[in-house]
């Protein structure tokens, strides 16, 4: 059996490089391991939010918000049935409906429509950056992994031409 290491390869690499050759090579695997498990997440995530989209629908064909709000699931994290407690949440707070006995505020003086708006505007933000968490590793990844690579390469050729030096070929 021929224990040899063939002179091409990832075998050959990890035998003839040195530590930084190496430490290049963990941190290249590492960053496209934590880059694919992010992908599938997201993937993962972005199907279940398809599915949820498609019951909103049938909450606008409730009889009452109750029942649209059953239509939409049961998900703590579902950002549909978020923004309608949200608006409810919302107009029942400016209406006085929500029961909680206040003395008048600043608020009070927006209309109903801008407070449940801003109400719904806050509620989509908070939902967006949930979304989009996780992203800002592809951004850094991918805007750095070329140099990472660019510097392992240039490494590798700078031992070669060295070691062609001192063999005088």
């Amino acid at each position: 059996m021929d224990t040899t290491i063939p002179s091409f390869g990832l075998a050959h690499l990890w035998a003839q490089g040195d530590g930084i050759i190496r430490g290049i090579a963990i941190l290249l695997l590492l960053m496209s391991v934590v880059s694919w498990v992010i992908i599938l997440v997201k993937a993962l995530e972005l199907r279940q939010q398809r599915a949820r989209a498609r019951r909103v629908e049938a909450f606008w064909h409730a009889s009452d918000f109750a029942e649209g709000l059953d239509r939409l699931g049961r998900e703590p994290d579902n950002p549909f049935r978020l923004l309608a407690s949200h608006g409810r949440d919302a107009a029942a707070h400016v209406q006085g409906q929500d029961g909680t006995p206040r003395a008048p505020q600043l608020h009070d003086q927006l209309d109903l429509s801008e407070w449940v708006q801003r109400a719904l505007r806050h509620a989509v933000d908070d939902i967006v950056a949930r979304l989009q968490s996780g992203l800002w590793v592809l951004a850094s990844v991918g805007s750095t992994a070329p140099f990472v690579g660019l510097f392992g390469t240039v490494w590798s050729i700078y031992h070669a031409l060295v070691s062609i030096g001192a063999s005088g070929s």
